[in-house]
C-alpha cells in the first residue's frame, strides 16, 4: 500500500526538478522530472495535485501518491477493462467503482456489447480535473451509455439490485483512506450478490512483487465470500511502486478457465498494449507468486 510520499519538488514554476514518491513500504522510490505544479487542492476526501513533467505529460498525484500520467496510463486502463470483458461472454451492464480519471470508462465503452456503464466515484473533483488536464481519458464521458455518479461506492454496492450487474471493476486507490472499505469481506459479499450468474469482479490488486501479503489477503477474502474462481493478471505500470502491477478477477459460480480469444484477436477498436497474446501471457502466474499464494 502506498504511503503519502516524502517528496522533493518545487511548489510552483522554476527550472525543471524532480518529483519523487518515496515508497517506504518497499524501500524504493519513483521520480519524474517536472517543470511546474499546474493545480493543487484539498477536497473533502483527499489532496489532489497535477504536475507538468518534461517526458511523461501531466501527472496526477493524490495524497502524495502518483495515480496517472499521460504517457503510461494506457497500460493500467486497458488491463483493468479488456481482460475482464473478453472473459465474460457478453457483458451488458458494467459498474466501475472509483475510476475518477475516466480512463477505464473510456476503455469499457469501446465494447459494443456494453449497454450501460455506471461509474461510482466518491470525489467529483478527480473527474473534473481529469477533464481539464487529461481530456483524452474523458472521451467517453458523454457517451449515452455512460452514467457518472459521485457517491460512496460501498453504499451503492450494498444497495444495488441483486443479480443486476455483469461486470464490476474496482478501479480504486490503495487500501487506505476512502478506498479502505473496498478490500474487505462486506464489500466482496455485496459484489457477489450484485453480480448475475457468471458475472465477474475485477479489482486492482497492487504490486505482485511488493504487496504479496495484500494480494494473498484479497484472494482469501474473495474465496471466503463465495467466488468460485480467481485469476491474477500482472502487467507493467511504471508510475506505480516497483513498476509492476496486477488486477485480480473473481467469478461468480463459473470457472475462469479462458477468454474469448477470437473476439480479442478480431476486436474492432485500437489498443496500445492489450491484445489476445498479452491476455494469454498475463494469465500465467510467476513461480514466486504461485508459491507465495499457495497455488
Amino acid at each position: 500500500m502506498r504511503i503519502p510520499s516524502k517528496r522533493n519538488a518545487m511548489s510552483d514554476a522554476t527550472a525543471p526538478t524532480w518529483f519523487n514518491e518515496n515508497h517506504d513500504y518497499s524501500g524504493s522510490a519513483i521520480g519524474f522530472r517536472v517543470t511546474r505544479r499546474l493545480h493543487a487542492e484539498q477536497t473533502p476526501f483527499q489532496n489532489i495535485e497535477i504536475w507538468e513533467s518534461t517526458d511523461w505529460g501531466n501527472v496526477m498525484v493524490i495524497d502524495g501518491c502518483m495515480m496517472v500520467t499521460t504517457r503510461d496510463n494506457f497500460l493500467y486502463h486497458e488491463m483493468m477493462s479488456h481482460p475482464v470483458l473478453f472473459s465474460h461472454p457478453r457483458a451488458k451492464r458494467v459498474v466501475i467503482i472509483g475510476g475518477g480519471d475516466c480512463g477505464t470508462l473510456r476503455e469499457v465503452l469501446r465494447h459494443d456489447e456494453v449497454e450501460k456503464c455506471t461509474q461510482i466515484e466518491i470525489d467529483e473533483r478527480v473527474t473534473r480535473l481529469a477533464e481539464e488536464y487529461f481530456p483524452e481519458l474523458c472521451e467517453a464521458n458523454n457517451d449515452p451509455r455512460a452514467e457518472l455518479r459521485f457517491e460512496d461506492g460501498l453504499k451503492f454496492m450494498a444497495e444495488v439490485e441483486p443479480e443486476s450487474i455483469d461486470v464490476i471493476i474496482v478501479d480504486s486507490t490503495d487500501p487506505i483512506g476512502p478506498a479502505e472499505g473496498l478490500f474487505n469481506e462486506a464489500f466482496y459479499r455485496n459484489a457477489l450478490k450484485a453480480l448475475r450468474a457468471g458475472g465477474i469482479l475485477v479489482q486492482q490488486s497492487e504490486s505482485p512483487l511488493v504487496h504479496t501479503d495484500l494480494l494473498r489477503d484479497m484472494r482469501s477474502k474473495m474465496k471466503g465470500c463465495g467466488f468460485a474462481s480467481l485469476r491474477t493478471l500482472c502487467f507493467p505500470q511504471p508510475c506505480y511502486p516497483s513498476g509492476w502491477w496486477s488486477c485480480t478477477m473473481a467469478r461468480k459460480g463459473v470457472e475462469l478457465d479462458g477468454f474469448r480469444e477470437r473476439g480479442a484477436q478480431t476486436k474492432t477498436f485500437k489498443t496500445r498494449y492489450y491484445n489476445a497474446e498479452i491476455h494469454r501471457a498475463a494469465l500465467a502466474m510467476p513461480e514466486f507468486l504461485r508459491e507465495a499464494l499457495g497455488e
